[in-house]
């Protein structure tokens, strides 16, 4: 009998999604797809469906630290990707987290709901600046988080403004941009040039592509790959997924994280849509 050796291992902490397009499932669907094992902490229950959120409840930061430090004299995590913060008490839980693991890092930081609903306090946003961006390998804001988080509307100030209040590496999302015919993604560091990646811009508007995006790149860094192999990868494989997405209600298209999910066995729209 074959022992199989266990693949890399990715913590996922990030808030649960009840219609699986974003949160902690889309984490466990991309990280899964991409040959890795997750391990999920919740850091928030959600009201929400494809269209918007309605209410966020947070899980303790007591019973969050208890689920890590279990979690951590078990396994050996790979890499960590952070997505929602429930409230701020969580924060310096997860920094302990990342100081004691010394293992790759992504940080998505969700601040507002693709249909437009706050997710995180103004505490929550200051202390994601101070205590987690300046502790990860590489944040993953769209541009309009990158904005908010820098308080400024001039990209490339707030990205630089972002750096120097110590975050490694920036790359600001471009999707839900008013840029006709592409989408630019572009990669931020300290003392080097951006590098911009430009992506054919597809029709829909999709719920969880942030999400799945920081996903796979913790698992292309888990896997082993050099940071800017990372994020070309996974750019290219969420690309692929958001063009065989598909709806599963009235709001946004929900990306294909599954690669056995062939799209020509996908209904277009669903009963009763136009």
């Amino acid at each position: 009998m074959t022992v199989m050796s266990a693949p890399p291992l990715v913590l996922c902490i990030a808030g649960h999604d009840p219609s699986g397009g974003a949160g902690v499932i889309a984490d466990v669907q991309a990280v899964s797809a991409l040959g890795c094992h997750p391990l999920s902490v919740i850091t928030a229950l959600t009201v929400q469906d494809s269209r918007n959120v309605r209410e966020v409840a947070p899980v303790t930061a007591a019973l969050i630290e208890r689920q890590l430090e279990l979690l951590l004299e078990d396994s050996r995590i790979s890499a960590i990707k952070i997505g929602l913060i429930g409230e701020p008490a969580q924060i310096p839980v997860i920094a302990r987290l990342i100081e004691r693991c010394g293992v790759p890092v992504v940080l998505d930081p969700v601040l507002r709901a693709g249909g437009g609903g706050d997710l995180a306090s103004a505490a929550v946003q200051r202390a994601l600046i101070d205590q987690l961006m300046p502790r990860v390998t590489v944040c993953t804001p769209n541009a309009a988080e990158a904005r908010r988080l820098a308080g400024s509307d001039d990209l490339q100030a707030g990205a630089a403004m972002l750096l120097a209040l110590g975050c490694a590496n920036l790359l600001i999302t471009g999707g839900d941009e008013p840029t006709p015919g592409s989408v630019y993604n572009t990669w931020h560091r300290a003392q080097a040039e951006p590098r911009t990646w430009l992506w054919p811009r597809l029709p829909q508007g999709f719920h969880g592509a942030g999400c799945t995006l920081a996903s796979v790149i913790a698992a292309r860094l888990a896997l082993g790959d050099a940071l800017e192999a990372a994020l070309d990868n996974a750019q290219r494989w969420v690309h692929e997924a958001l063009a065989r997405s598909y709806a599963i209600g009235q709001g946004r298209r929900i990306p294909n994280r599954l690669p056995n999910r062939l799209p020509n066995r996908l209904p277009n729209r669903l009963p009763g849509q136009q």
